[in-house]
């Protein structure tokens, strides 16, 4: 009886081992499955095509459309960004494309930006807002050219890119949108230009000759000022008629939208003008739940609005895209460095009267 009821128990205990190793087994390709359609996934780019529906659109802009692309972080989405290549096709005739911000990333590799413009249909204005995750835009230290911008902007500025520091005017037969950076909606520029000037004040009253550096933060002084009446003189040239689009890197809040509209006191160049903002920041959620959303995003917590995160959305009286992005977002926790199941995306905006 004890020899029976010995080989029962190992005939047990191999039946659990078994089962426990089948089980491993069923995991680890479960994992598999679900790394290769990920991998598939986050470097396949999405193209979509929103309408803006704006009531007094002039005619001539009827159907203008913006490429909005956001957050490449400095990513490679195949050969030469042949992924988003593929994505846009061969379309051409866009008004303008729009890169709002954090491109480059922190490494401050500027090449997959270049590989990315270098993708953009010919003749297409690209413009560039630097987000909060790009290297300093300006240069205040001696680095390897004359130029007020940091090395990494000039090589994009050579490249035919527009760095939009400042309002840019795209025009379509006769009609006019200005895309301008938002913080210019809330900047004062004639005390930013004097703060400016008393630090050029500064370095030209020095005795001693001026080291490399404190020449490089001259110019880039001297280039401020400059950029100050030039944001003045743009502001004075804008009409009524012209359709205003605010470029941000990070999303807008409806509150701080309202405010904005609110005390806003010029009667042409203000957020009550906006038609249209454009922003991006949260790279869609980083982490997705195929039918839930986005898992977790900074300052939104846990499982927040997909209207929130990406695409199109109504605030205070003006339509805002935040682009899903190319990347993957430096915002987000440690163990949420790359995008699950989000699709990297590129959307194509079309300015239109009707409601769709």
């Amino acid at each position: 009886m004890a020899r029976r009821q010995q080989y029962i128990f190992v005939e047990e205990s191999h039946r659990g081992r078994g089962f426990l190793i089948g089980f491993i087994v069923v995991i680890l390709l479960l994992l598999a499955v679900l790394f290769t359609a990920n991998l598939a996934m986050t470097h396949t780019v999405a193209y979509t095509r929103e309408y803006v529906t704006i009531s007094d659109l002039p005619t001539a802009l009827d159907n203008f459309t913006i490429l909005h692309l956001s957050d490449l972080n400095g990513a490679e989405l195949g050969d030469r960004q042949s992924a988003v290549k593929k994505a846009i096709g061969n379309r051409s005739g866009y008004g303008a494309v729009v890169l709002s911000g954090n491109m480059v990333g922190e490494s401050g590799h500027v090449q997959p930006v270049l590989d990315l413009v270098s993708q953009m249909p010919t003749g297409t204005p690209v413009l560039l807002l630097p987000g909060a995750g790009d290297p300093a835009l300006y240069a205040t230290t001696a680095h390897a050219s004359l130029s007020a911008y940091a090395d990494w902007a000039q090589q994009l500025i050579d490249a035919g890119v527009i760095l939009l520091d400042e309002p840019y005017a795209v025009t379509a037969g006769k009609g006019t949108v200005w895309f301008t950076p938002e913080e210019l909606y809330t900047m004062d520029t004639v005390s930013t230009e004097k703060a400016w000037q008393n630090q050029i004040d500064m370095l030209n009253a020095q005795v001693e000759p001026l080291s490399a550096d404190q020449a490089a933060l001259k110019r880039t002084a001297e280039y401020q000022v400059q950029r100050m009446q030039r944001i003045r003189e743009k502001i004075a040239s804008m009409q009524e008629s012209h359709v205003q689009i605010a470029v941000s890197h990070m999303p807008l809040s409806r509150e701080a939208v309202a405010e904005s509209r609110a005390w806003a006191t010029s009667k042409v160049f203000s957020m009550s003008k906006v038609s249209l903002i454009l922003s991006g920041g949260y790279c869609g959620g980083q982490w997705r739940i195929p039918g839930l959303g986005a898992v977790y995003v900074p300052e939104l917590g846990f499982f927040p609005e997909d209207e929130k995160v990406t695409g199109m959305g109504y605030l205070a009286g003006v339509w805002q895209h935040i682009s899903p992005g190319l990347g993957a977002g430096t915002d987000y926790p440690w163990f949420m460095p790359f995008r699950l199941f989000n699709a990297p995306g590129a959307t194509m905006l079309v300015l239109t009267p009707h409601l769709y």
